[in-house]
């Protein structure tokens, strides 16, 4: 298995860099389809565990904006050209926390398999 292929690597930068656009800017739409459509999907959030994408989806449409935040520490990793890993730690007005990514490559493009966010001890 390859790791990092540069096209494969740049890709999910792209990528990553678009999901973080529109978490910040509270696009919706884009948000949900980041997401794997498939009941399979899992998302951890700071205070909810959501299973499937029907649960990410109502998540995303019911929640009040999350707070502007500021990325450091991330580590893109991919695994041949199919699979990619995304963390990365972050800064917002009300603490620091931790997000993990699994991303996929589907038909349609990158989606998020699974994703994990919490908040780090202070």
């Amino acid at each position: 298995m390859e790791v990092n292929i540069p096209e494969v690597l740049a890709e999910m930068r792209i990528v990553f860099a678009a999901y973080e656009e529109a978490l910040n800017g509270n696009d919706v739409a884009a948000l949900i389809n980041f997401f794997w459509q498939s009941p399979y999907a899992v998302r951890y959030g700071a205070n909810e565990n959501l299973y499937g994408w029907d649960q990410i989806v109502n998540f995303r449409k019911n929640r009040t904006p999350p707070p502007a935040r500021v990325l450091f520490n991330t580590v893109i990793t991919t695994f041949g050209h199919n699979y990619a890993n995304a963390s990365t730690e972050f800064k917002r007005h009300d603490g620091v926390g931790r997000q993990s990514q699994s991303w996929i490559r589907c038909a349609d493009g990158w989606k998020i398999a699974t994703a994990h966010i919490s908040f780090s001890p202070t």
